[in-house]
């Protein structure tokens, strides 16, 4: 910029800036490359990515904000998106992949919208409007369910696991099983006919070896540890269980203190106070009628000889978040000092044992009376099956939590949303206006869903589509897509492709509140990187030098 001849530099010098239609067709075009990534891993034939960090660490998943987390996106637009997916995920926990992908069409809409002179403010007008609509319309085709009915949660797990490495045959029904009962476990009523579900309470615990189908839902907790002392009994019936967020050992003077010793008697009266000190611990854990101790601390060796020959059976350095599992699952209370320790403190199990699962040794605390907690013990060939099967676990308990905190569900496999585009387009023509073509974009974007699951069901996604929007103007709201068969269906429920009302809400929304933040910007400034230093330059020089030289052989 120039001011009689005389240059004004109001930007820091290598600043790149992007203007007015330029910067909108970047930003959309970066966001698109995203939800593009993302279109072929929808729906139970989606496939997988494999992603590969920086250290080499290698995920394979089809879980979509794992995907753009473990992407490392770049662009400051379409790190917009992974952020409304990450949004998606704290809310709902499912439906990542399709906030992701729709939000990417929406702008594609938007940029036709924009070629013929629309401006941008008309257009998120719009899509605001076909937002609420959509929302109000999901309720009303919602059909309320009862919380309590296993087989309608079995068969919503079940939808949110189809498309899932682990989504197939019999180790699908057992997964979902496990889920289903994990989370009634867990499940604390409100009093108003819903329920409470905190997902945190479902302990997954991984452990290579065996296959998925030797998984196994523990009602009480598992420990990776072991008893910490060989003299200690392995397996006790009918535990009291203390739990102990202090160590078992001397504790060391707060201030540096210096003692003078002048006999070897004196070693042996610090030592005996010492043991006494211990063993006076021990008396007043077994006096309460403790058989088993979990503590959070360390357990001195003495201490471990003392608990071993009162047969208590002992587990240290437990995390925090085990712990306060262990006060759901057994009724116990953490204490945080022995001399307070009395009975009512004690949490019981019929079993705490520890058994041999792969190569390492591990403790179960099962049989509670009624637990608040509960562990799935996972098995699998290798660490990326067990990760994805943890993934998959965590979106069926959203969803299953979801549905018992709204009980209200919609028909999966297209068709919500195809029976939304339909109810929007009829709304578009009372709007009018260039609003009008805003909502019927909305109407079209929604319909990329159902594209894309005919595409992967091997249908043509146009024909799939067409017969799609017939049955619904027959007022047939159910028909949709089954994947799995490979054909349109008139009623999609009846094979159990089911999905809380609560994920479509918060995907709707994610996905045009995303769009909108990036159709909003109109100016895009780029600070210069930060300049290295010589010494970092030829540091810089010698990890290149390095890195040609690691990759030679490929």
């Amino acid at each position: 910029m120039s001011l009689y001849g005389v240059p004004v530099l109001v930007l820091k010098e290598g600043t790149q800036r992007t203007t007015g239609r330029d910067a909108m067709r970047t930003n959309i075009l970066a966001a698109r490359v995203l939800a593009e990534v993302l279109k072929t891993s929808l729906g139970p034939r989606g496939l997988d990515k494999m992603l590969v960090d920086s250290f080499g660490d290698v995920t394979v998943t089809n879980d979509g904000v794992t995907i753009v987390k473990e992407m490392e996106v770049q662009h400051p637009a379409a790190k917009l998106l992974v952020e409304a997916a990450k949004a998606q995920d704290a809310e709902v926990g499912d439906g990542t992949t399709s906030a992701v992908v729709l939000a990417g069409t929406l702008l594609e809409k938007a940029e036709a919208l924009l070629d013929q002179n629309i401006h941008p403010t008309i257009i998120i007008e719009g899509y605001k409007k076909a937002m609420d609509e959509a929302l109000k319309y999901l309720d009303e085709i919602a059909v309320k369910i009862d919380p309590n009915d296993e087989e309608t949660l079995k068969r919503l797990a079940s939808t949110s696991i189809a498309s899932k490495y682990i989504g197939s045959g019999d180790t699908r029904e057992k997964i979902v099983s496990m889920v289903v009962e994990a989370a009634r476990r867990v499940a604390e009523p409100r009093g108003d006919g819903t329920f409470n579900v905190r997902i945190s309470n479902v302990k997954i615990e991984k452990k290579k070896g065996g296959s998925l189908n030797d998984s196994l839902l523990i009602e009480g907790i598992v420990l990776d540890k072991e008893v910490v002392h060989p003299g200690m009994p392995k397996r006790i019936e009918k535990a009291r269980i203390a739990l102990l967020d202090t160590p078992l050992e001397v504790e060391k003077p707060e201030i540096t203190a210096k003692i003078n010793i002048t006999s070897p008697e004196q070693i042996r009266m610090f030592l005996d106070e010492e043991t006494k000190i211990l063993k006076e611990m021990v008396e007043k854990i077994a006096s309460v009628g403790a058989n088993v101790v979990i503590c959070q601390k360390g357990i001195d060796d003495v201490a471990q000889h003392f608990l071993a020959k009162k047969g208590i059976l002992a587990v240290r350095r437990v995390k925090r978040s085990d712990m306060e599992k262990l006060e759901y699952a057994t009724g116990g209370r953490i204490v945080s000092s022995i001399k307070d320790l009395n009975e009512n403190d004690l949490g019981y199990a019929e079993l705490v044992e520890e058994r041999k699962v792969g190569n390492d040794k591990m403790v179960f605390i099962e049989g509670c009376k009624n637990p608040k907690a509960v562990s799935i013990l996972l098995r699998g060939a290798n660490d990326m099956v067990l990760d994805e099967a943890e993934r998959s676990i965590n979106d069926a308990l959203h969803v299953l939590r979801n549905v018992m905190r709204e009980p209200k569900i919609v028909a999966g496999g297209g068709a919500a949303e195809v029976e939304l585009a339909l109810r929007l387009r009829e709304y578009a023509r009372n709007v009018g206006g260039k609003e009008q073509l805003a909502i019927e974009a909305f109407a079209d974007a929604l319909e990329e869903i159902p594209m894309i699951l005919a595409e992967t069901a091997g249908l043509d996604p146009l024909d799939a589509l067409m017969q799609l929007r017939n049955m619904h103007t027959e007022g047939k709201v159910n028909a949709g897509i089954d994947v799995l068969g490979g054909k349109v269906i008139e009623d999609i429920s009846t094979i159990n492709v089911l999905e809380p009302v609560i994920v479509k809400k918060q995907t709707i929304k994610s996905a045009a509140e995303a769009a909108a933040t990036i159709l909003k910007i109109d100016d895009v400034i780029a600070a210069a990187p930060p300049k290295r230093t010589g010494k970092e330059k030829e540091k810089g020089g010698e990890e290149g030098g390095f890195q040609g030289e690691q990759f030679k052989g490929f």
